[in-house]
């Protein structure tokens, strides 16, 4: 599917020729997460510090990746299966070039993830062109994910499609990942469920509440709505 940059009141999108928006950047604040499931792949905040080694597995038009580096700091991977997406988020979306803690892979995310270790965060946002379903929704893959992860690691999962079955895709995350706890959140208005799944230890309803209000200062970011609305149960 060609990539289609289009312009509307300030805000750049990415689509692959579908209605479906792949990514978005304000030209005039363009470190800031725009799409409303992309703020929620943000909640892990709520877990942990932003310290460590952060992949995100779907580039899309690099919000997630630039949050990580630019604005959190952190040392950011993200791994990209279609080289011209990577090469359209240098030239219209401001990606930096690699180096100085940001590196840009052209591989299968499935396949890297197999022989990756030492992440402290994943993010996986990856569909096709189509948007049917996610790209990497198997057990397997979450086991490989878990693999990778460092000691109590966290794991951000942006589900949608036309065929998906959030309660299947949950179950699977589950059962890959073994996690601790799972935050689930109820779909944004473009039909995105995002899911976190913690491998650490949870911490306490006044810890959570005080990051909240530490997230929303630094970064505002709306962390007491996530807590409002997120459904949280264990692993």
């Amino acid at each position: 599917m060609p990539i289609v940059i289009s312009e509307s009141e300030g805000l750049r999108l990415m689509q692959f020729g579908t209605p479906w928006c792949q990514g978005a950047m304000r030209l005039n604040a363009p470190d800031r997460l725009e799409l409303e499931y992309a703020v929620r792949m943000s909640a892990w905040l709520l877990l942990r510090e932003p310290a460590g080694h952060l992949v995100t597995l779907g580039l899309g038009a690099a919000s997630l990746t630039k949050f990580a580096y630019r604005v959190l700091g952190m040392e950011t991977t993200a791994v990209e299966i279609d080289e011209e997406v990577i090469d359209a988020c240098r030239r219209h979306f401001l990606l930096p070039p690699d180096g100085d803690g940001l590196q840009v892979v052209h591989a299968d995310a499935a396949g890297f993830m197999a022989r990756a270790h030492g992440f402290d965060v994943i993010q996986v946002d990856a569909y096709d062109a189509l948007v049917e379903k996610p790209a990497l929704d198997t057990a397997p893959f979450y086991a490989d994910c878990r693999r990778a992860l460092s000691e109590g690691g966290t794991v951000c999962v942006n589900l949608v499609g036309r065929a998906l079955d959030v309660r299947a895709s949950v179950a699977r995350i589950r059962d890959g990942l073994q996690p601790r706890a799972v935050w689930q959140f109820p779909p944004t208005e473009a039909g995105n469920v995002v899911v976190i799944a913690h491998c650490g230890a949870v911490p306490d309803e006044a810890v959570l509440a005080g990051r909240a209000s530490d997230i929303e200062w630094h970064w505002d970011l709306p962390a007491r709505e996530w807590l409002a609305m997120v459904r949280r149960s264990p692993g």
